[in-house]
């Protein structure tokens, strides 16, 4: 019998569509998503670490450092290095979407890091003393990690001084990252860097 995530959501009908993320989403799921860091001794490795753990890894965080999420700094979440928590909440965001779109988690996560990812973004140049910003592609697995980053700085930035959970916001950010939503912070951070990069062109 194949495993599945949570004991309940399997990745056997799960689809990946863009072609240039299907090499790095990995969807086999394990008895436990805890890999402890295995993957750090060698470079590009994280891309065997299953997709729902690196969500998990991604929202054990205090927030976005310096910069701010959807207008506001978010510091002090009480996630960082939890992974049980962690573990908790995707749980739960996975059953909130299960009931509001009848849908597998699974894939809906997948479908909202597809269309949160850019394709292109911005690097500086500096030339003779002067800086200037040049389009350039950005690569799969950086893309991937773009996605996941904005998805829970948004899941954060939506329970901010909220009186919804990090387990709604996480599966309304996903929900709505799945549809295109512009309402999504992961589809509106990427509209928003690709127009850069295509104004940098």
């Amino acid at each position: 019998m194949p495993l599945k995530y949570f004991d309940t959501w399997g990745v056997e009908d799960v689809e990946i569509d863009d072609r240039g993320l299907r090499r790095y989403i990995k969807l086999e799921p394990k008895m436990a998503p805890h890999s402890a860091g295995r993957q750090n001794g060698k470079r590009f490795d994280k891309a065997d670490v299953s997709i729902v753990e690196r969500l998990m890894n991604k929202l054990m965080r205090s927030g976005p450092g310096k910069d701010k999420a959807g207008g506001k700094t978010i510091r002090g979440s009480k996630n960082c290095g939890d992974k049980e928590k962690a573990f908790k909440i995707v749980r739960r965001a996975f059953e909130i979407i299960e009931n509001e779109t009848d849908e597998n988690p699974v894939q809906v996560l997948v479908d909202a890091i597809q269309k949160s990812a850019p394709r292109e973004e911005t690097t500086k140049i500096s030339y003779g003393g002067i800086t200037y910003h040049e389009a350039v592609d950005s690569a799969p697995l950086r893309r991937l990690d773009i996605a996941l980053r904005h998805i829970s700085d948004g899941a954060y930035s939506s329970t901010f001084k909220s009186d919804e959970s990090i387990e709604e916001c996480l599966a309304e950010e996903l929900i709505l990252g799945a549809q295109g939503d512009r309402d999504s912070y992961g589809v509106e951070k990427k509209s928003g860097v690709e127009r850069i990069a295509k104004g940098a062109r």
